[in-house]
Protein backbone atom coordinates (compact mmCIF):
# COMPACT_ATOMS: atom_id res chain seq x y z
CA UNK A 1 0.00 0.00 0.00
CA UNK A 2 2.81 2.20 0.81
CA UNK A 3 4.19 1.59 -2.64
CA UNK A 4 1.07 2.37 -4.31
CA UNK A 5 1.01 6.08 -2.38
CA UNK A 6 4.34 6.94 -3.22
CA UNK A 7 3.69 6.18 -6.98
CA UNK A 8 0.10 8.26 -7.02
CA UNK A 9 1.61 11.03 -5.49
CA UNK A 10 4.69 11.25 -8.02
CA UNK A 11 1.84 10.85 -10.67
CA UNK A 12 -1.07 13.17 -10.00
CA UNK A 13 -2.51 12.95 -13.93
CA UNK A 14 -2.25 8.76 -13.12
CA UNK A 15 -4.08 9.78 -9.63
CA UNK A 16 -6.64 11.56 -11.72
CA UNK A 17 -7.35 8.63 -14.36
CA UNK A 18 -7.17 5.90 -12.26
CA UNK A 19 -9.92 8.40 -9.97
CA UNK A 20 -12.03 8.74 -13.11
CA UNK A 21 -11.68 5.46 -14.69
CA UNK A 22 -12.53 3.34 -11.52
CA UNK A 23 -15.15 5.79 -10.06
CA UNK A 24 -17.24 6.12 -13.48
CA UNK A 25 -18.22 3.02 -13.77
CA UNK A 26 -18.97 1.95 -10.10
CA UNK A 27 -21.73 5.25 -10.15
CA UNK A 28 -23.40 3.07 -12.56
CA UNK A 29 -24.22 0.07 -10.33
CA UNK A 30 -27.65 0.30 -9.11
CA UNK A 31 -28.97 -0.46 -5.24
CA UNK A 32 -32.66 -0.68 -4.23
CA UNK A 33 -32.90 1.10 -8.23
CA UNK A 34 -30.60 3.93 -7.01
CA UNK A 35 -27.20 4.45 -7.88
CA UNK A 36 -24.87 7.53 -7.15
CA UNK A 37 -24.22 8.26 -11.00
CA UNK A 38 -20.62 10.30 -11.39
CA UNK A 39 -20.66 11.21 -7.91
CA UNK A 40 -18.98 7.85 -7.13
CA UNK A 41 -16.10 9.46 -8.85
CA UNK A 42 -15.85 11.62 -5.30
CA UNK A 43 -15.52 8.45 -3.56
CA UNK A 44 -13.24 6.78 -5.02
CA UNK A 45 -10.85 10.13 -4.74
CA UNK A 46 -11.70 10.04 -1.37
CA UNK A 47 -10.65 6.39 -0.79
CA UNK A 48 -7.50 6.97 -2.86
CA UNK A 49 -6.84 10.22 -1.01
CA UNK A 50 -7.10 8.92 2.50
CA UNK A 51 -3.78 6.85 1.50
CA UNK A 52 -1.74 9.26 2.12
CA UNK A 53 -1.96 13.17 2.96
CA UNK A 54 0.44 14.04 -0.07
CA UNK A 55 -1.80 11.92 -2.44
CA UNK A 56 -3.26 15.42 -4.68
CA UNK A 57 -4.65 16.83 -7.81
CA UNK A 58 -3.36 20.08 -9.00
CA UNK A 59 -6.25 22.70 -7.82
CA UNK A 60 -6.22 24.59 -11.60
CA UNK A 61 -7.96 21.37 -12.64
CA UNK A 62 -10.49 21.14 -10.14
CA UNK A 63 -11.21 24.71 -10.93
CA UNK A 64 -11.17 24.11 -14.31
CA UNK A 65 -13.73 21.72 -13.84
CA UNK A 66 -16.08 23.27 -12.30
CA UNK A 67 -16.73 26.38 -14.37
CA UNK A 68 -16.83 23.56 -17.62
CA UNK A 69 -19.59 21.65 -15.86
CA UNK A 70 -21.54 25.17 -14.39
CA UNK A 71 -21.40 26.43 -17.59
CA UNK A 72 -22.19 24.17 -20.00
CA UNK A 73 -24.97 23.33 -17.17
CA UNK A 74 -26.34 26.84 -17.77
CA UNK A 75 -26.37 26.79 -20.84
CA UNK A 76 -28.62 23.26 -21.79
CA UNK A 77 -30.66 24.61 -19.09
CA UNK A 78 -31.27 28.74 -20.44
CA UNK A 79 -33.87 27.76 -23.06
CA UNK A 80 -36.20 25.69 -20.72
CA UNK A 81 -35.59 27.40 -17.42
CA UNK A 82 -37.16 30.93 -18.84
CA UNK A 83 -39.66 28.98 -20.56
CA UNK A 84 -40.69 26.91 -17.43
CA UNK A 85 -40.44 30.12 -15.48
CA UNK A 86 -42.75 32.40 -16.93
CA UNK A 87 -45.20 29.83 -15.97
CA UNK A 88 -44.66 28.86 -12.51
CA UNK A 89 -41.26 30.45 -11.88
CA UNK A 90 -42.54 32.55 -8.68
CA UNK A 91 -44.19 29.75 -7.42
CA UNK A 92 -41.32 27.65 -7.52
CA UNK A 93 -38.95 30.56 -6.10
CA UNK A 94 -40.92 30.89 -3.07
CA UNK A 95 -41.04 27.41 -1.85
CA UNK A 96 -37.41 26.33 -3.57
CA UNK A 97 -36.07 29.27 -1.15
CA UNK A 98 -38.67 28.44 2.36
CA UNK A 99 -36.76 24.62 1.88
CA UNK A 100 -33.77 26.11 1.46
CA UNK A 101 -33.45 28.51 4.30
CA UNK A 102 -35.26 26.02 6.66
CA UNK A 103 -32.23 23.78 6.05
CA UNK A 104 -29.79 26.08 6.57
CA UNK A 105 -31.69 26.71 9.93
CA UNK A 106 -30.98 23.00 10.97
CA UNK A 107 -27.71 23.66 10.22
CA UNK A 108 -27.25 26.38 11.88
CA UNK A 109 -28.55 25.20 15.20
CA UNK A 110 -26.30 21.85 15.03
CA UNK A 111 -23.59 24.26 14.44
CA UNK A 112 -24.02 26.03 17.82
CA UNK A 113 -25.16 23.29 19.44
CA UNK A 114 -22.23 20.51 18.85
CA UNK A 115 -19.50 22.95 18.05
CA UNK A 116 -19.21 22.58 14.32
CA UNK A 117 -16.58 24.53 12.49
CA UNK A 118 -17.59 26.56 9.78
CA UNK A 119 -16.35 24.87 7.28
CA UNK A 120 -17.35 21.81 7.83
CA UNK A 121 -21.30 22.68 8.50
CA UNK A 122 -21.22 24.50 5.40
CA UNK A 123 -19.68 21.55 4.08
CA UNK A 124 -22.76 19.74 5.15
CA UNK A 125 -25.50 21.34 3.94
CA UNK A 126 -23.70 20.98 0.22
CA UNK A 127 -24.17 17.66 0.62
CA UNK A 128 -26.94 17.56 2.40
CA UNK A 129 -29.00 19.19 -0.48
CA UNK A 130 -26.67 17.59 -2.91
CA UNK A 131 -25.13 20.85 -4.94
CA UNK A 132 -21.09 20.61 -5.97
CA UNK A 133 -21.66 24.06 -7.17
CA UNK A 134 -21.93 25.30 -3.79
CA UNK A 135 -19.20 23.18 -2.29
CA UNK A 136 -17.49 25.18 -5.17
CA UNK A 137 -18.01 28.45 -3.26
CA UNK A 138 -17.70 27.73 0.01
CA UNK A 139 -13.90 25.78 -0.62
CA UNK A 140 -12.98 29.32 -2.35
CA UNK A 141 -14.58 31.59 0.18
CA UNK A 142 -13.06 29.25 3.00
CA UNK A 143 -9.66 28.82 1.69
CA UNK A 144 -9.46 25.18 2.78
CA UNK A 145 -11.12 21.61 2.48
CA UNK A 146 -12.72 21.44 5.17
CA UNK A 147 -16.15 22.04 3.54
CA UNK A 148 -15.16 18.83 0.90
CA UNK A 149 -15.00 16.72 4.28
CA UNK A 150 -18.47 18.07 5.46
CA UNK A 151 -19.60 17.40 2.04
CA UNK A 152 -18.30 14.05 1.25
CA UNK A 153 -19.93 12.70 4.55
CA UNK A 154 -23.51 13.92 3.69
CA UNK A 155 -23.38 13.56 0.26
CA UNK A 156 -24.87 9.54 0.45
CA UNK A 157 -27.59 9.89 2.78
CA UNK A 158 -28.23 13.20 0.28
CA UNK A 159 -29.18 10.89 -2.38
CA UNK A 160 -30.50 7.97 0.06
CA UNK A 161 -32.62 10.16 1.86
CA UNK A 162 -34.01 12.18 -1.15
CA UNK A 163 -35.13 8.68 -2.81
CA UNK A 164 -36.97 7.50 0.48
CA UNK A 165 -38.86 11.03 0.54
CA UNK A 166 -39.88 10.82 -2.92
CA UNK A 167 -41.03 6.85 -3.20
CA UNK A 168 -43.24 7.03 -0.02
CA UNK A 169 -44.45 10.84 -1.72
CA UNK A 170 -45.19 8.29 -5.28
CA UNK A 171 -46.37 5.52 -3.44
CA UNK A 172 -49.23 7.78 -2.01
CA UNK A 173 -50.25 9.34 -5.25
CA UNK A 174 -49.95 6.30 -6.96
CA UNK A 175 -52.95 5.25 -4.31
CA UNK A 176 -54.48 7.99 -5.40
CA UNK A 177 -54.04 7.50 -8.81
CA UNK A 178 -52.14 11.01 -9.43
CA UNK A 179 -49.01 9.95 -9.85
CA UNK A 180 -48.54 8.46 -13.62
CA UNK A 181 -50.26 11.52 -16.50
CA UNK A 182 -51.95 9.72 -19.61
CA UNK A 183 -49.41 9.26 -22.21
CA UNK A 184 -48.78 11.62 -25.00
CA UNK A 185 -49.57 9.88 -27.96
CA UNK A 186 -46.87 9.71 -31.19
CA UNK A 187 -47.18 11.42 -34.44
CA UNK A 188 -48.84 9.65 -37.55
CA UNK A 189 -49.21 10.21 -41.06
CA UNK A 190 -52.86 10.90 -42.48
CA UNK A 191 -54.69 11.53 -45.81
CA UNK A 192 -57.81 13.66 -46.02
CA UNK A 193 -60.00 14.20 -48.87
CA UNK A 194 -61.68 17.95 -48.85
CA UNK A 195 -65.24 16.96 -49.14
CA UNK A 196 -67.14 19.54 -46.60
CA UNK A 197 -68.60 22.45 -48.27
CA UNK A 198 -67.80 24.63 -45.43
CA UNK A 199 -64.05 24.57 -46.50
CA UNK A 200 -64.34 24.79 -50.15
CA UNK A 201 -62.61 28.23 -51.36
CA UNK A 202 -60.62 28.40 -47.44
CA UNK A 203 -56.67 29.15 -47.53
CA UNK A 204 -54.82 26.45 -45.88
CA UNK A 205 -53.51 29.56 -43.58
CA UNK A 206 -56.65 30.67 -42.86
CA UNK A 207 -57.92 26.82 -42.25
CA UNK A 208 -55.19 26.77 -39.47
CA UNK A 209 -56.03 30.28 -38.05
CA UNK A 210 -59.65 29.88 -37.32
CA UNK A 211 -59.44 26.27 -36.00
CA UNK A 212 -56.27 25.48 -33.11
CA UNK A 213 -56.05 21.85 -34.63
CA UNK A 214 -51.60 21.58 -34.76
CA UNK A 215 -50.41 19.60 -37.78
CA UNK A 216 -48.60 19.82 -40.74
CA UNK A 217 -49.37 19.76 -43.78
CA UNK A 218 -47.36 17.82 -47.15
CA UNK A 219 -48.67 17.42 -50.25
CA UNK A 220 -51.38 18.30 -51.92
CA UNK A 221 -52.96 16.30 -55.31
CA UNK A 222 -55.63 17.82 -57.42
CA UNK A 223 -56.51 16.36 -60.32
CA UNK A 224 -53.16 14.40 -61.63
CA UNK A 225 -51.28 17.24 -59.91
CA UNK A 226 -48.96 17.00 -56.82
CA UNK A 227 -48.32 19.93 -55.39
CA UNK A 228 -46.14 20.88 -52.07
CA UNK A 229 -49.07 21.83 -49.11
CA UNK A 230 -47.66 25.47 -48.83
CA UNK A 231 -50.28 27.69 -46.32
CA UNK A 232 -51.51 30.33 -49.64
CA UNK A 233 -53.11 27.25 -51.57
CA UNK A 234 -56.81 27.24 -51.53
CA UNK A 235 -58.81 23.99 -51.00
CA UNK A 236 -61.29 22.61 -53.42
CA UNK A 237 -63.90 20.01 -53.63
CA UNK A 238 -61.87 16.50 -54.28
CA UNK A 239 -58.44 17.47 -53.11
CA UNK A 240 -56.78 15.15 -51.33
CA UNK A 241 -54.32 16.53 -48.25
CA UNK A 242 -51.47 14.35 -46.43
CA UNK A 243 -50.65 15.98 -42.53
CA UNK A 244 -48.36 14.79 -39.58
CA UNK A 245 -49.89 15.49 -36.28
CA UNK A 246 -51.22 13.70 -33.34
CA UNK A 247 -54.12 10.91 -33.77
CA UNK A 248 -56.50 13.64 -31.56
CA UNK A 249 -55.60 15.84 -34.25
CA UNK A 250 -55.36 14.00 -36.96
CA UNK A 251 -59.29 12.90 -35.73
CA UNK A 252 -60.44 16.84 -35.28
CA UNK A 253 -59.16 17.51 -38.89
CA UNK A 254 -61.45 14.24 -40.74
CA UNK A 255 -64.41 15.67 -39.44
CA UNK A 256 -63.41 19.11 -40.40
CA UNK A 257 -62.09 18.38 -44.14
CA UNK A 258 -64.86 16.08 -44.87
CA UNK A 259 -62.99 12.38 -43.63
CA UNK A 260 -59.96 10.28 -44.27
CA UNK A 261 -59.32 8.93 -48.07
CA UNK A 262 -58.15 5.57 -48.65
CA UNK A 263 -54.99 6.43 -50.37
CA UNK A 264 -52.19 7.70 -48.88
CA UNK A 265 -50.06 10.66 -49.80
CA UNK A 266 -47.04 10.39 -47.77
CA UNK A 267 -46.35 7.06 -49.35
CA UNK A 268 -46.08 8.58 -53.19
CA UNK A 269 -42.60 9.76 -53.39
CA UNK A 270 -43.07 9.58 -57.13
CA UNK A 271 -42.66 13.24 -57.45
CA UNK A 272 -41.70 14.82 -53.83
CA UNK A 273 -39.46 12.54 -51.61
CA UNK A 274 -37.88 13.43 -47.74
CA UNK A 275 -34.60 13.46 -46.65
CA UNK A 276 -33.33 13.88 -42.55
CA UNK A 277 -30.93 16.36 -42.31
CA UNK A 278 -28.73 17.46 -39.31
CA UNK A 279 -29.01 20.97 -38.77
CA UNK A 280 -24.60 21.87 -38.09
CA UNK A 281 -24.89 25.06 -39.98
CA UNK A 282 -23.70 27.95 -37.35
CA UNK A 283 -25.28 30.31 -39.48
CA UNK A 284 -28.59 29.07 -38.90
CA UNK A 285 -28.35 28.22 -34.99
CA UNK A 286 -30.62 30.57 -33.23
CA UNK A 287 -32.81 30.80 -35.84
CA UNK A 288 -36.49 30.02 -36.38
CA UNK A 289 -37.61 27.51 -39.05
CA UNK A 290 -40.22 30.59 -40.55
CA UNK A 291 -36.59 32.96 -41.19
CA UNK A 292 -34.98 29.94 -43.65
CA UNK A 293 -37.64 30.39 -45.57
CA UNK A 294 -37.83 26.80 -47.06
CA UNK A 295 -41.16 26.76 -49.01
CA UNK A 296 -40.43 30.11 -50.81
CA UNK A 297 -36.58 29.67 -51.49
CA UNK A 298 -36.89 25.62 -52.29
CA UNK A 299 -40.72 24.71 -52.64
CA UNK A 300 -40.11 22.72 -49.19
CA UNK A 301 -41.48 22.04 -46.21
CA UNK A 302 -40.41 20.55 -42.98
CA UNK A 303 -42.93 17.84 -41.26
CA UNK A 304 -40.90 16.96 -38.46
CA UNK A 305 -38.28 17.67 -35.88
CA UNK A 306 -36.51 15.37 -33.29
CA UNK A 307 -34.19 17.03 -30.93
CA UNK A 308 -32.66 14.50 -28.37
CA UNK A 309 -35.03 11.67 -28.72
CA UNK A 310 -37.97 13.47 -28.95
CA UNK A 311 -39.61 14.06 -32.31
CA UNK A 312 -42.34 16.92 -32.34
CA UNK A 313 -44.18 19.05 -34.91
CA UNK A 314 -42.49 22.08 -36.35
CA UNK A 315 -43.83 25.58 -36.11
CA UNK A 316 -42.59 28.88 -37.56
CA UNK A 317 -41.52 29.90 -34.48
CA UNK A 318 -39.41 27.15 -33.62
CA UNK A 319 -35.67 27.89 -33.03
CA UNK A 320 -33.04 25.66 -34.45
CA UNK A 321 -30.65 24.10 -32.35
CA UNK A 322 -27.51 22.32 -33.52
CA UNK A 323 -28.27 18.36 -33.65
CA UNK A 324 -31.77 19.29 -34.36
CA UNK A 325 -32.77 16.33 -37.09
CA UNK A 326 -35.83 18.05 -39.69
CA UNK A 327 -37.65 16.57 -41.79
CA UNK A 328 -37.58 17.72 -45.18
CA UNK A 329 -40.39 17.46 -47.86
CA UNK A 330 -39.53 18.35 -51.82
CA UNK A 331 -38.40 17.95 -54.98
CA UNK A 332 -35.64 15.66 -55.33
CA UNK A 333 -33.10 17.85 -56.75
CA UNK A 334 -33.49 20.33 -54.34
CA UNK A 335 -31.76 18.05 -51.76
CA UNK A 336 -28.48 19.11 -52.69
CA UNK A 337 -28.82 22.31 -51.80
CA UNK A 338 -30.89 21.76 -48.69
CA UNK A 339 -28.44 20.23 -47.08
CA UNK A 340 -25.94 23.15 -47.72
CA UNK A 341 -28.44 25.18 -46.23
CA UNK A 342 -28.96 23.04 -43.16
CA UNK A 343 -25.42 21.29 -43.14
CA UNK A 344 -26.23 18.08 -42.32
CA UNK A 345 -22.39 17.37 -41.08
CA UNK A 346 -21.04 14.82 -38.31
CA UNK A 347 -18.09 16.50 -38.01
CA UNK A 348 -19.30 19.87 -37.55
CA UNK A 349 -21.28 18.97 -34.91
CA UNK A 350 -18.51 17.56 -32.84
CA UNK A 351 -16.51 20.66 -32.99
CA UNK A 352 -16.60 23.47 -30.60
CA UNK A 353 -17.51 27.75 -31.37
CA UNK A 354 -13.91 28.67 -29.18
CA UNK A 355 -15.19 31.94 -29.16
CA UNK A 356 -18.33 31.84 -28.10
CA UNK A 357 -17.31 29.15 -25.40
CA UNK A 358 -14.41 31.37 -24.61
CA UNK A 359 -15.51 34.60 -24.16
CA UNK A 360 -18.81 33.51 -22.57
CA UNK A 361 -16.89 32.12 -19.29
CA UNK A 362 -14.84 34.88 -19.76
CA UNK A 363 -17.79 36.82 -18.67
CA UNK A 364 -18.86 34.31 -15.99
CA UNK A 365 -15.46 34.52 -14.45
CA UNK A 366 -15.69 38.45 -14.38
CA UNK A 367 -19.28 38.38 -13.12
CA UNK A 368 -18.02 35.47 -10.18
CA UNK A 369 -15.22 37.92 -9.23
CA UNK A 370 -17.73 41.06 -8.37
CA UNK A 371 -18.04 41.21 -4.15
CA UNK A 372 -22.00 42.43 -3.35
CA UNK A 373 -21.78 43.51 0.54
CA UNK A 374 -24.91 42.07 2.60
CA UNK A 375 -26.59 42.92 5.95
CA UNK A 376 -23.83 42.77 9.14
CA UNK A 377 -20.97 43.71 6.91
CA UNK A 378 -20.93 39.72 5.09
CA UNK A 379 -19.70 40.14 1.65
CA UNK A 380 -21.37 37.76 -1.46
CA UNK A 381 -19.80 36.30 -4.85
CA UNK A 382 -20.55 34.30 -7.10
CA UNK A 383 -17.22 32.91 -7.17
CA UNK A 384 -15.73 30.48 -9.80
CA UNK A 385 -19.34 28.50 -9.58
CA UNK A 386 -21.86 31.16 -9.73
CA UNK A 387 -20.34 33.45 -11.91
CA UNK A 388 -20.46 31.31 -14.90
CA UNK A 389 -23.90 29.62 -14.14
CA UNK A 390 -25.51 32.73 -14.08
CA UNK A 391 -24.40 33.93 -17.62
CA UNK A 392 -24.27 30.53 -19.19
CA UNK A 393 -28.46 30.94 -18.17
CA UNK A 394 -28.65 33.88 -19.63
CA UNK A 395 -27.05 33.19 -22.87
CA UNK A 396 -28.87 29.79 -23.29
CA UNK A 397 -31.94 31.62 -23.40
CA UNK A 398 -30.16 34.96 -25.49
CA UNK A 399 -28.28 32.15 -27.56
CA UNK A 400 -27.57 34.95 -30.59
CA UNK A 401 -25.63 37.81 -29.90
CA UNK A 402 -24.89 39.38 -33.49
CA UNK A 403 -22.36 36.69 -34.87
CA UNK A 404 -21.92 35.25 -31.99
CA UNK A 405 -23.98 32.22 -31.62
CA UNK A 406 -23.03 30.95 -27.47
CA UNK A 407 -24.94 27.24 -27.53
CA UNK A 408 -23.85 23.96 -27.93
CA UNK A 409 -24.33 20.59 -29.77
CA UNK A 410 -26.19 18.63 -27.49
CA UNK A 411 -23.06 16.31 -28.02
CA UNK A 412 -20.42 18.72 -27.33
CA UNK A 413 -22.48 20.33 -24.42
CA UNK A 414 -22.93 16.59 -22.69
CA UNK A 415 -19.65 15.60 -23.33
CA UNK A 416 -17.80 18.55 -21.74
CA UNK A 417 -20.10 19.04 -18.74
CA UNK A 418 -19.62 15.14 -18.20
CA UNK A 419 -15.69 15.78 -18.54
CA UNK A 420 -15.72 18.84 -16.19
CA UNK A 421 -17.86 17.07 -13.54
CA UNK A 422 -15.68 14.57 -13.26
CA UNK A 423 -12.48 16.42 -12.73
CA UNK A 424 -14.06 18.34 -10.19
CA UNK A 425 -14.90 15.71 -8.10
CA UNK A 426 -11.87 13.56 -8.93
CA UNK A 427 -9.74 16.90 -7.16
CA UNK A 428 -12.18 17.65 -4.42
CA UNK A 429 -11.64 13.83 -3.35
CA UNK A 430 -8.71 13.38 -3.79
CA UNK A 431 -7.50 16.57 -1.93
CA UNK A 432 -9.78 15.69 0.86
CA UNK A 433 -9.73 11.86 1.31
CA UNK A 434 -6.96 11.88 4.20
CA UNK A 435 -9.09 14.64 6.07
CA UNK A 436 -11.99 12.51 5.60
CA UNK A 437 -10.72 9.82 7.09
CA UNK A 438 -9.86 11.41 10.22
CA UNK A 439 -13.37 13.04 10.53
CA UNK A 440 -15.27 9.64 10.64
CA UNK A 441 -12.89 8.38 13.22
CA UNK A 442 -14.77 11.43 15.28
CA UNK A 443 -17.94 12.09 16.72
CA UNK A 444 -17.72 15.30 14.87
CA UNK A 445 -18.32 13.02 11.69
CA UNK A 446 -21.13 11.26 12.92
CA UNK A 447 -22.84 14.13 14.28
CA UNK A 448 -22.35 15.59 10.45
CA UNK A 449 -23.98 12.69 9.37
CA UNK A 450 -26.83 12.54 11.25
CA UNK A 451 -27.51 16.34 10.95
CA UNK A 452 -27.07 15.87 6.97
CA UNK A 453 -29.68 13.19 6.93
CA UNK A 454 -32.53 15.02 8.73
CA UNK A 455 -31.55 18.36 6.79
CA UNK A 456 -32.48 16.32 3.30
CA UNK A 457 -35.41 14.49 4.49
CA UNK A 458 -36.82 17.98 6.09
CA UNK A 459 -36.13 19.87 3.29
CA UNK A 460 -37.55 17.33 0.56
CA UNK A 461 -41.10 16.98 2.85
CA UNK A 462 -41.20 20.27 3.17
CA UNK A 463 -40.96 21.76 -0.66
CA UNK A 464 -43.82 18.49 -1.37
CA UNK A 465 -46.28 19.23 1.34
CA UNK A 466 -45.97 23.04 0.26
CA UNK A 467 -46.35 22.37 -3.60
CA UNK A 468 -49.21 19.87 -3.33
CA UNK A 469 -51.30 21.53 -0.74
CA UNK A 470 -50.74 25.20 -0.63
CA UNK A 471 -49.99 25.40 -4.86
CA UNK A 472 -51.52 22.48 -5.87
CA UNK A 473 -48.56 21.16 -8.94
CA UNK A 474 -49.26 17.94 -10.31
CA UNK A 475 -47.58 14.85 -8.75
CA UNK A 476 -45.68 13.81 -12.15
CA UNK A 477 -44.09 17.72 -12.23
CA UNK A 478 -43.85 18.02 -8.23
CA UNK A 479 -41.60 15.20 -8.58
CA UNK A 480 -38.57 16.99 -11.11
CA UNK A 481 -39.23 19.58 -9.33
CA UNK A 482 -38.23 18.19 -5.75
CA UNK A 483 -35.17 16.36 -7.55
CA UNK A 484 -33.95 19.80 -8.87
CA UNK A 485 -34.37 21.24 -5.17
CA UNK A 486 -31.79 19.07 -4.53
CA UNK A 487 -29.79 19.23 -8.09
CA UNK A 488 -29.84 15.50 -7.90
CA UNK A 489 -29.97 14.14 -11.47
CA UNK A 490 -30.53 10.63 -10.01
CA UNK A 491 -33.75 12.15 -8.48
CA UNK A 492 -35.16 13.15 -11.55
CA UNK A 493 -34.54 9.56 -13.00
CA UNK A 494 -36.12 8.26 -10.39
CA UNK A 495 -38.98 10.52 -11.15
CA UNK A 496 -38.80 9.79 -14.58
CA UNK A 497 -39.19 6.50 -14.15
CA UNK A 498 -41.67 6.29 -11.73
CA UNK A 499 -44.40 8.43 -13.71
CA UNK A 500 -43.09 6.98 -17.08
CA UNK A 501 -43.15 10.82 -18.55
CA UNK A 502 -41.10 13.62 -20.01
CA UNK A 503 -43.19 16.05 -17.30
CA UNK A 504 -40.62 15.81 -14.33
CA UNK A 505 -37.65 16.94 -16.75
CA UNK A 506 -40.00 20.46 -17.13
CA UNK A 507 -40.34 20.99 -13.35
CA UNK A 508 -36.48 20.27 -12.87
CA UNK A 509 -35.63 22.79 -15.77
CA UNK A 510 -38.15 25.42 -13.87
CA UNK A 511 -36.46 24.83 -10.35
CA UNK A 512 -33.06 23.83 -11.17
CA UNK A 513 -31.19 27.26 -11.84
CA UNK A 514 -33.01 28.79 -8.90
CA UNK A 515 -31.96 25.92 -6.54
CA UNK A 516 -28.27 26.04 -8.03
CA UNK A 517 -27.72 30.07 -6.94
CA UNK A 518 -30.16 29.79 -4.10
CA UNK A 519 -27.39 27.36 -2.74
CA UNK A 520 -24.69 28.84 -3.54
CA UNK A 521 -25.52 32.16 -1.77
CA UNK A 522 -27.08 30.31 1.35
CA UNK A 523 -23.94 28.31 1.61
CA UNK A 524 -21.83 31.46 1.92
CA UNK A 525 -23.97 33.33 4.05
CA UNK A 526 -24.23 30.32 6.19
CA UNK A 527 -20.52 30.23 6.49
CA UNK A 528 -19.87 33.87 6.99
CA UNK A 529 -22.54 33.69 9.72
CA UNK A 530 -20.57 31.27 11.16
CA UNK A 531 -17.10 32.47 11.29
Amino acid sequence: MDELAKLLVENPLLTLFLVAGLGYPLGRLKLGGASLGVAAVLFVGLGFGALNPQIKLPEVLQQLGLVMFVYTLGLSSGPGFVAAFKKRGVQASLITFVALITTVGIWFIASRMFGLSPGMTAGGFTGSVTNTAALAAVIELSGNLDPAVGYSITYPMGVIGLMIVMGAFSALLRRKDKLVPPKTPGLTNATFIISNPDVFGESIHDLMAEHSTKVVFGRLRRGDQLLIAESSLVLQQGDLLSAVGSPDSIETLASLLGGLADERLDLDRSQFDYRRYFVSNPDIFGKSLAELQLPQKFDAVVTRISRGDVEFLPEGTTILEPGDRIRVLTHRDNFPVIKRALGDSFKALSEIDILGFGLGICIGLMLGMIEVPLPGGLMFKLGLAGGPLVVSLVLGAVQHTGPIYWGLSFSANLTLRQIGLILFLAGVGVRSGYGFREAMMSSEGLIVLGTGAVATMVTATLFLLISSRVFKVSGATLMGMVAAVHTQPAGLGFAVDQTKSDLPNAGYATVFPIASVGKIILAQVLFQLLR
